[in-house]
């Protein structure tokens, strides 16, 4: 089944590897007829944007969704996932969703559970923030 992409005005996609851009002033819609590993710029995490063990994470399930050979990126996410479970034992819930989905080889939705990772750290690190300051 066909997948329709709709780009916005200068938004990137990255398809394969491939970065594209809608270089118009118009949005565009693209079909995506055969299967491809994509994510769009608004679900990206920028390498200096990693600046956390949680984002770090999200950025490596980026990279093995976009590789064509993951087996040393899924070696880099379960080093990474066990310094997270150190720091924050909190995130074992959400670390057992993403390796069952990448056992599934459900990349995208790993990703999506990596970024409720993401969101639970900081507000993990917020509630620490404001118990030490009172």
């Amino acid at each position: 089944m066909p997948l329709r992409l709709t780009i916005k005005p200068q938004e990137r996609l990255i398809i394969n590897g491939a970065i594209l851009r809608n270089g118009g002033s118009h949005t565009i819609s693209l079909i995506v007829e055969t299967q491809c590993q994509f994510l769009r710029e608004s679900e990206l995490i920028n390498e200096s944007e990693a600046d956390t063990p949680c984002k770090k994470i999200c950025l490596t399930l980026q990279v093995l969704h976009l590789s064509e050979d993951p087996t040393e990126v899924t070696n880099l996410f379960f080093a990474q996932a066990v310094e997270v479970m150190r720091l924050l034992p909190s995130s074992a819930p959400f670390l057992l969703q993403i390796q069952e989905h990448l056992a599934a080889e459900q990349t995208y939705a790993a990703i999506k559970v990596g970024k409720q990772l993401m969101y639970h750290e900081r507000d993990m690190l917020g509630s620490r923030k404001s118990s030490s300051a009172a």
